[in-house]
């Protein structure tokens, strides 16, 4: 496991410190540049705020591999009259997802009816921003806006922007060969958020897969992302200093990439998204808030994994994953949850997958664990294997 991990997983803090800090530069440029050609604000129109939320495992010190891929959410202005409302009751949406809608007040003044008309669509008899209609603006905004940006910073990269139907926008950035000294190409989800305030963002719901039906485009999907960071750097000050926490998740999700390498359509897709990211992170802080956090120390590594994995079992067993921060009346008193959160209705992560496909994937799960060394000879490949990093 820890020749797995410095091989494969660990990322060198220089490289990943170089990365984030460019990206950081060129998604300042293109969102100042976005900021200042948008429409003015006023009651119609859509605008970007000015700032942006770096989110995602590359700034929660757990990704894996290398540091290529981030997430970057870009928070809207929008017109006032927007409420939002909660519709995991009404069944609407994906399941094991908590959605929300912005739903305008009834009797809309005239002078937002051109807003309402390209940029809102009918839900149960009223009108919601459409999440869909923004994400096309957006893609549509930030593409006018990359001449000017592109030119601005032609000596230290190239940039391109690429969209996908339904996806956000991914910005491309190959930084040039004299300007970095860590030449990687790497690729930044432009993510347009909602804000709620208190640092919570509604983002459009990413497609579920390519059978499944699309959600209704006047939801949207909660972010929380600020609130995850808040509880690391709480257990990071709570923790040893040599906790292995963060290590536990990232082997979790190497011995998870290893292992859909084996497996045959259709579980490989189902086999990564029951175990997404987002799951084996919920399941790390739901175990760790169990016990004592001593018991994390490094040189408790293959233990606490062992816990980790088995907690995921029982999860899939049970078909229960509770969202860690809906409804969570246990969180430390350190980590204030914003209202909205506290009174909303708790979700289940796992209630979009039958009960097959979950005893297949807690099945798979234990087998990968007992099998572990030969699951990393079997599917390692000298391409992917990195020199041991060095101070």
């Amino acid at each position: 496991l820890e020749s797995f991990y410095a091989r494969q997983l660990r990322l060198s803090p220089h490289v990943l410190g170089h990365s984030k800090a460019h990206v950081g530069r060129v998604v300042a440029e293109l969102v100042r540049a976005a900021k200042a050609q948008g429409l003015q604000p006023g009651p119609l129109a859509l605008s970007l705020r000015g700032d942006f939320v770096r989110i995602g495992s590359a700034y929660e010190q757990h990704k894996v591999r290398s540091p290529d891929c981030f997430d970057i959410l870009v928070p809207l202005r929008l017109p006032p009259h927007l409420e939002p409302q909660p519709r995991c009751a009404d069944g609407l949406g994906p399941r094991g997802a908590f959605v929300c809608g912005l739903r305008a007040r009834a009797g809309w003044p005239r002078r937002y009816r051109p807003f309402a008309e390209g940029f809102c669509v009918e839900l149960q008899g009223r009108s919601h921003l459409s999440s869909g209609l923004v994400l096309r603006w957006f893609q549509g905004h930030l593409q006018r806006c990359l001449g000017a940006v592109r030119y601005r910073l032609q000596e230290r990269c190239r940039i391109s922007l690429s969209a996908c139907p339904g996806r956000p926008p991914t910005l491309h950035i190959l930084p040039c060969s004299d300007y970095v000294c860590c030449h990687i190409s790497m690729a930044v989800r432009l993510i347009p958020a909602i804000p709620l305030g208190d640092a919570l963002y509604l983002t459009a719901l990413p497609p579920e897969g390519p059978q499944a039906p699309p959600a209704p485009e006047g939801l949207w999907g909660l972010n929380a992302s600020r609130q995850e960071q808040r509880l690391l750097s709480w257990l990071k000050e709570q923790a040893p200093a040599s906790s292995c926490h963060l290590k536990c998740l990232q082997i979790l999700k190497g011995l998870r990439d290893l292992r859909g390498q084996g497996l045959e359509e259709p579980f490989c897709s189902q086999w990564g998204r029951v175990l997404s990211s987002y799951v084996l992170k919920t399941a790390l802080f739901s175990l760790l808030l169990q016990g004592p956090l001593e018991a994390w120390d490094e040189r408790f590594l293959v233990e606490r994994l062992e816990d980790l994995v088995l907690y995921l079992r029982d999860c899939l067993r049970k078909q229960v994953l509770m969202h860690f921060f809906l409804g969570n009346a246990s969180l430390p008193e350190a980590v204030a949850l914003p209202r909205f959160l506290k009174e909303a209705a708790p979700v289940n992560l796992l209630a979009a997958f039958d009960g097959p496909t979950l005893d297949l994937a807690a099945f798979q799960l234990i087998n990968t664990w007992i099998q572990a060394p030969h699951v990393i000879r079997m599917y390692s490949s000298p391409r992917y294997l990195r020199p041991a990093l060095t101070p």
